[in-house]
């Protein structure tokens, strides 16, 4: 029976979180430096990946440029969110930023072609806030995700610069088989859409076209166009009186 390393998830889940504290406080990266540098050649080795330091060294110079792009992120949150007192609080308290944090970092090892960490990294901050945004999806700029339980974002997802997502957003593949590996299954959603609460939307050749308005809870398999507001119509019946009280 082969043997599996399952407790490297408890490794993952120390250097995540530590990786994270480094990138916005200067005390904890110079606390941290050499422990993330050895600890991720640990974990790399443990997954019988090669060239480690090479990895280590492309990734670190990527941080400040992921940096900047969760700064923008958090200016959204505040910029969009009316119950935001200050951007600390974004940094402290939201838990849409601390999933899109993971997921930038996560991106940036699996564009390195690490695969199981970064996708250990997302399943850990997945467990906490319930956002669940694989490092192969490419996100743009200003991303904004509002309260998050229930999010669904796909490998092959392209989400562009200043879009807005709320809870129980599903972007999925309209079939699961192992031969669309390859494939894009996933949409891509243009500059500046909304998509509110619990809309799903399916399939790799479906656009969500610019400046659109997703309204809640609706199923779309089919392309939207840009400047487009497309919503659930729903039904209200108001039952009849029968000796003056509603049946």
């Amino acid at each position: 029976m082969k043997s599996y390393n399952v407790c490297l998830k408890d490794t993952v889940k120390t250097f995540t979180k530590r990786l994270f504290y480094s990138l916005f406080d200067c005390e904890q990266e110079e606390a941290h430096g050499e422990y993330l540098e050895s600890t991720f050649l640990k974990i790399l080795s443990a997954l019988n990946i090669d060239n480690g330091d090479e990895i280590w060294t492309a990734f670190q110079k990527e941080l400040p440029q992921i940096r900047k792009k969760l700064d923008l992120d958090a200016i959204a949150f505040e910029c969009n969110d009316p119950a935001s007192h200050s951007l600390e609080e974004i940094y402290l308290a939201y838990p849409g930023f601390h999933a899109i944090s993971i997921y930038r970092l996560s991106h940036a090892l699996y564009k390195l072609n690490v695969h199981i960490l970064p996708r250990m990294m997302t399943e850990y901050i997945h467990g906490i806030t319930g956002i669940d945004i694989h490092p192969g999806a490419t996100i743009g700029e200003s991303f904004y995700i509002d309260h998050g339980t229930g999010i669904v974002i796909g490998e092959t997802s392209i989400i562009k610069n200043g879009v807005k997502i709320y809870q129980g957003v599903t972007l999925g593949g309209i079939q699961v088989s192992k031969d669309l590996a390859k494939i894009k299954r996933h949409p891509t959603i243009e500059d500046n859409v909304c998509i509110y609460a619990n809309a799903t939307i399916l399939g790799g050749d479906i656009v969500i076209g610019a400046n659109s308005i997703i309204g809640a809870n609706v199923w779309i398999t089919q392309s939207v166009p840009e400047n487009s507001l497309v919503t659930y119509q729903t039904e209200i019946k108001i039952r009849p009186k029968k000796n003056g009280i509603r049946e």
